[in-house]
């Protein structure tokens, strides 16, 4: 993505006009990357108040929504955003697959070659609406096509997505998988300073009060606009069952012509960092693999876990893959 100033980001490059990516051997994107485990959680840690105040004010209320503290004072020009139709957006609740998705999208829409996007820093190509950098006037003025993410819920967004214009990509994940994520995320930002322990963190999850608000209404403010003609819904999870299936809905909802060749190509590219992401040497972080909750999960959460899931999701008919 091409920024009209200085402040512009690797150029793209595509070779779609050639009928077959060329895949050159390379060393994993991730190589300096170790483990970083969470402890077995016992028991009897599940009432140790742990929260601390730092945290606590870093967020603000938004409509009954709780936003990062970024979020404040621009969520008017957001809702008033001007959008065109060659723009595609990326929307997620955070830790939901993102990173992998918008490779994948790259990929499809751009026509990218896989070994430069090992190498690139695709997170600048596609730019988080609501992030302080690189600013909304900046996102403003991409070329088009825009490639844009978010993690904000359906209602915040630009009212112009609301009424059909761009194309709308939204992402969701089981979310005992996400919530193990969205710990250690927390945990690896110092900006953060999450030092509770899991069992409390998961209850913030269950009870709404983490950043971008209830993940129980996110999901399901987008399922209820899965038919839309301009919102592709995916799962996580189906990327790992079927990713061959997954692209091709991509391609089609884009309106891409791939041939074979150029499919199986990006297929294998993605496929590559998905095995990256779930092997066991990788950062825990970036650890994608369907049931990763099992490790981390006792009896007892799961339990008080499963009972809040089907009171807030009990009436509505999207389902998960809690593993594979």
């Amino acid at each position: 993505m091409k920024v009209k100033d200085s402040r512009a980001g690797p150029q793209r490059t595509s070779r779609r006009s050639s009928g077959v990516w060329e895949r050159s051997e390379r060393p994993p994107r991730y190589p300096r990357l170790t483990q970083t485990r969470i402890p077995a959680m016992a028991e009897s840690e599940a009432e140790t108040p742990s929260t601390p105040i730092e945290y606590e004010s870093k967020y603000f209320e938004h409509h009954g929504v709780r936003l990062p503290p970024f979020c404040r004072g621009k969520m008017e020009e957001i809702a008033n955003f001007s959008l065109r139709n060659s723009d595609i957006w990326i929307v997620t609740y955070p830790k939901s697959g993102t990173s992998l998705l918008q490779e994948l999208v790259y990929l499809v829409s751009q026509g990218a070659d896989p070994d430069e996007i090992g190498l690139m820093n695709i997170d600048e190509q596609l730019p988080v609406l609501e992030y302080p950098q690189p600013g909304l006037d900046i996102i403003q003025e991409l070329t088009s096509p825009r490639l844009i993410k978010s993690h904000l819920p359906y209602r915040f967004l630009p009212m112009a997505l609301h009424n059909g214009e761009s194309k709308v990509i939204y992402m969701a994940r089981n979310p005992k998988d996400l919530v193990v994520s969205y710990y250690q995320f927390h945990r690896s930002l110092r900006t953060m300073s999450y030092r509770g322990t899991f069992q409390e963190f998961c209850r913030r999850f269950m009870n709404d009060k983490l950043g971008y608000g209830s993940w129980f209404e996110h999901v399901q403010e987008f399922w209820e606009h899965r038919m839309d003609s301009n919102v592709l819904f995916l799962k996580y999870e189906d990327m790992y069952k079927d990713l061959a299936t997954v692209v091709e809905q991509l391609a089609r909802f884009l309106g891409i012509s791939c041939d074979k060749a150029q499919l199986e190509a990006m297929v294998e590219s993605c496929q590559q960092l998905i095995e990256q992401c779930s092997d066991s040497e990788a950062l825990s972080i970036c650890r994608g693999r369907v049931g990763l909750w099992k490790d981390i999960f006792t009896v007892s959460m799961n339990d008080k876990f499963d009972a809040v899931y089907k009171q807030k999701m009990g009436k509505s008919d999207l389902t998960f893959d809690f593993s594979l």
